[in-house]
């Protein structure tokens, strides 16, 4: 056997999922060293999860990744319902599948999990990252006497290479980040156990070309039957994913040695002989291929704690699991991990201590056990047998599309908010009314004060580390402008321009307003002053302030986080709260 290896790095990923992908590609984009490596010697060619949100399409923006899921993944715009009718379901209503009035995007992508993989691996090989594969961890070790210094190599970690001599690698990371999946091993190597239950619904999936007459077959469509209840989501291309829900009574699918459910106990062929009797009167003929299967039991569980001495994390799958169905798994591991990767990237650049890690914690696993809490209430709803005018005890076609439309905003990914902490202030909520600190900025066009372009608000976030200052100037009144640049001035040198970055937006400036009036420190460069109104053709722009509940008069401040929410608001003039803000988890540059 070959001499082990030792390599230093800033962070170690272990798995190269969803998540591991937006972590390695979110740091390499950051400039931090790192290695990713996954026990798969090849990406996922099919299957597995396929549904993006609309947060997280908004999420890929920022990271100038959503153009290609747009143009390779298909849209889902309606919903349809289908429960029990004389002569088998019949539809009940259809509406939009995206309930969340502010999103940018206001429908789900579907495309198959390798394909996102794909983006952020193509996106990562630009960046001089590659994932190590096929390895396998063997061996974790924090050193207690160095955990304490964020500049040290605190984590050991061995890797077994599984093709070629099966060497052996010894990783020092000063942090590491297991997105290895629901059986992870670093979560196991950690002793964080996962609380929740497992349910007794079992579930199906087959991804298909369907050869039927169901006429919602490229909708969302949720189907109640007698025969028990199934799931149509489309996707890319002919493609189309089916969920059969089935009869948790059979005992036949389980292996009663491992309590677990035996794949080998049923095939795609059985599953879509339940679904053509749950779909009746509608037909699906047996497709000639069958491009993917799997069966599943729900579980719904959610790890005790998401890091070890805020040097070993663990994210996605590792730290919470729950039904498929309403399109979470993958958007919550992603934006964990999107959440994560700029806190890393603060403390190893030592801009703030491991303090601000404590805050990836606090903030995601609050939204997994929402979560959890939500899919329970679905799940149950969705795999319970429908109400009929024999079985009155049933779920009504009102009570499950109202619990559909009231999780909206949840299931979207744009109603999530996260607590107060270090990074979240919810003071001064009145001084912009109708915006929600801790919530993800809102889209909104804006007019560009140098060339009259229309640009839309949530491009001028990217996901680059850097906090965004939004200072809603109101008329650009001169005495208000200086004193503000003052005060700005003062913040960005204790904190330093890489950290921060200015955009200035006036509101109904007067006629002829020359845009370099606004102090230059308020407009590091032409394209950071913009304008509230409408455009030169009058069709976009000009309700920022009033969408925001901005006085035009009084003006505002808003910090956005580098990862796209509300971190504050402030009073216009109130940069002493800006100090006190960065103060509370940066150090002074």
């Amino acid at each position: 056997m070959a001499t082990a290896a030792v390599t230093d790095v800033d962070v170690l990923v272990i798995g190269a999922g969803p998540a591991g992908l937006m972590c390695a590609n979110a740091l390499a984009k950051a400039g931090v060293n790192v290695k990713i490596v996954d026990l798969r010697p090849k990406k996922v060619a099919a299957g597995q999860a396929d549904g993006i949100q609309p947060r997280t399409i908004e999420v890929f923006q920022s990271y100038g990744l959503a153009e290609r899921l747009l143009r390779e993944g298909n849209q889902m715009h309606g919903a349809a319902f289908y429960n029990p009718g004389p002569n088998g379901i019949e539809l009940t209503e259809r509406v939009p599948d995206v309930t969340a009035p502010t999103a940018r995007y206001p429908f789900e992508i579907t495309l198959h999990q390798g394909a996102i993989e794909a983006i952020f691996l193509d996106s990562m090989r630009s960046l001089g990252v590659e994932v190590d594969r096929p390895i396998t961890p063997t061996h974790l070790e924090i050193d207690p006497t160095l955990s304490s210094d964020p500049k040290a190599h605190a984590v050991h970690v061995t890797l077994k290479h599984l093709d070629g001599d099966q060497s052996t690698e010894t990783v020092r990371a000063r942090f590491v980040v297991g997105a290895d999946g629901a059986h992870s091993w670093v979560r196991k190597q950690l002793n964080i156990a996962m609380e929740g239950s497992q349910t007794d619904y079992i579930w199906g999936v087959v991804d298909m070309i369907p050869d039927t007459d169901f006429p919602d077959i490229r909708n969302k469509s949720a189907v109640h039957s007698d025969n028990g209840s199934c799931m149509i989501i489309p996707r890319e291309g002919d493609m189309v994913r089916i969920y059969i829900q089935l009869d948790s009574t059979d005992g036949s699918m389980l292996d009663a040695s491992k309590g677990r459910i035996d794949k080998q106990r049923m095939s795609p062929q059985k599953l879509l002989e339940v679904a053509s009797k749950s779909f009746r009167p509608y037909v699906f003929k047996p497709p000639q291929n069958i491009d993917w299967w799997t069966l599943y039991q729900i579980g719904q569980r959610v790890a005790a704690k998401y890091s070890a001495d805020e040097r070993v994390f663990i994210a996605g799958d590792a730290c919470h699991t729950h039904s498929p169905k309403a399109g979470q798994g993958m958007n919550a591991s992603m934006n964990d991990t999107h959440n994560l990767a700029w806190k890393l990237t603060y403390v190893l650049r030592g801009w703030a201590g491991l303090s601000l890690l404590q805050t990836y914690e606090s903030e995601r696993r609050k939204y997994a056990q929402d979560l959890i809490d939500f899919d329970v209430k679905f799940s149950g709803l969705f795999s319970g047998k429908p109400r009929t005018e024999l079985y009155q005890e049933g779920v009504s076609h009102t009570e499950f599309l109202q619990a559909f439309q009231t999780f909206g905003g949840f299931t979207s990914g744009i109603g999530i908010r996260y607590t107060e902490s270090a990074v979240v202030n919810y003071a001064n909520e009145s001084v912009a009314s109708e915006l929600v600190i801790g919530q993800r900025m809102p889209p909104q066009p804006l007019v560009r004060a140098a060339d009259f372009k229309t640009v839309e608000l949530q491009d001028l976030l990217p996901a680059d580390t850097r906090f965004k200052l939004l200072l809603f100037v109101g008329s650009g009144e001169e005495a208000k402008l200086k004193k503000l640049a003052e005060g700005v001035e003062k913040v960005v040198a204790k904190y330093g321009a890489e950290a921060l970055d200015i955009t200035s937006i006036l509101k109904s400036p007067r006629p002829k307003y020359n845009f370099l009036e606004v102090p230059a420190s308020l407009r590091a460069h032409w394209s950071k002053v913009f304008y509230d109104q409408k455009n030169l053709r009058g069709t976009e722009g000009g309700t920022a302030y009033e969408t925001f509940g901005i006085d035009q008069e009084a003006g505002a401040i808003v910090v956005v986080r580098p990862d796209g929410y509300v971190g504050m608001v402030a009073p216009l003039l109130d940069t002493k709260a800006l100090e006190a803000y960065f103060g509370g988890f940066m150090g002074v540059h």
